[in-house]
């Protein structure tokens, strides 16, 4: 479903992707593990068109998407969940959705979607009309978790979903991510609870320093000595 080659990225004379290269199946939940600054959102952004590619290439469902443009890229169905939320938080909860099916035409369909992300996350119709920016952390997460999905993507792209979050909540958000998955939407996930990430991953990659140092099953990357003392405590 989407095959990223060589995925390379500057910041000024800093070079902060080498030339990353992975793939992720349709149905699957893929993580990009690694530590602060390792590439993982850059590479998110890359793929989504935030920020200008040095090279690489990124195909979606076997077509090129490196040079769309990023509204024509969540149009195409592949929509990201930013690190640290980005709702609006002057607008309501139901505007906050709203804005996420900025780029779909069938109103009966995105009323039906609305109620599917209600029923995803029964506390944000309880607060429908509540300012966003008034709303916990974890309830701002599921409001940007809801407003990609009301974007109707078939891949969705999560940076960092359990980053400030406490620990209850940290369990909530991954049992969403796994029932999202369920229903038929691929994930690619950003995470540093890797832990977590890889509990529910069918596969990950293992970022240092803008490259892919490791990859491979999830179960198998849990028990690799390397990776459990850098990145599961032990």
């Amino acid at each position: 479903m989407l095959k990223v080659s060589g995925l390379t990225v500057h910041y000024g004379a800093i070079q902060a992707l080498k030339g990353i290269s992975f793939e992720v199946a349709q149905g699957e939940i893929i993580t990009l593990i690694g530590s602060n600054g390792a590439g993982k959102s850059t590479t998110l952004h890359g793929i989504s068109n935030i920020i200008k590619k040095t090279a690489g290439t990124v195909f979606f469902d076997d077509r090129d998407i490196t040079a769309v443009p990023p509204d024509r890229i969540v149009a195409s169905g592949l929509v990201q969940v930013p690190e640290g939320r980005r709702i609006f938080a002057n607008l309501s909860v139901r505007d906050n959705l709203e804005m996420g099916a900025y780029t779909r035409k069938d109103r009966p369909g995105v009323r039906q979607d609305m109620d599917t992300v209600f029923g995803i996350f029964p506390r944000l119709k309880e607060r429908i009309r509540q300012v966003a920016g008034t709303l916990s952390g974890g309830e701002q997460q599921m409001l940007a978790m809801g407003r990609a999905l009301m974007a109707k993507p078939r891949l969705l792209l999560l940076d960092e979903p359990s980053m400030g979050l406490a620990p209850i909540l940290v369990d909530e958000i991954f049992s969403i991510i796994r029932r999202i998955n369920e229903s038929g939407t691929t994930i690619l996930l950003v995470e540093q609870n890797a832990f977590k990430a890889l509990g529910v991953a069918v596969r990950g990659y293992i970022l240092e320093t803008g490259q892919v140092v490791k990859s491979g099953p999830a179960a198998d990357l849990m028990k690799d000595e390397a990776v459990k003392a850098a990145y599961l405590g032990g």
